[in-house]
């Protein structure tokens, strides 16, 4: 099982998103705040389904919109298929 680590999600994000981490804050929402577009956020779930081998819906895609809520998110995933 693949462990969850916050930084190392962070700084994951923050490379795809070409930001410093410090610039992701626990509510900071990605569209509004980073102007992440569609394209970029297939990008982003892409990266993450790969590097944790889970699978999200369209749905959840769509309602992560925060670091706190793709964290919460990747969590429940890793808890579910570990």
């Amino acid at each position: 099982m693949v462990e969850l680590d916050k930084e190392e999600l962070r700084t994951t994000l923050a490379d795809v998103i070409d930001v410093a981490p410090a610039e992701i804050g626990d509510s900071t929402d990605f569209l509004d705040d980073l102007g992440v577009d569609s394209l970029l956020l297939l990008e982003l779930v892409v990266v993450l389904e790969k590097r944790y081998r889970v699978k999200f819906s369209e749905q959840e895609m769509r309602t992560a919109r925060t670091f706190r809520d793709a964290y919460a998110l990747l969590g429940s995933k890793l808890v579910v298929s570990g």
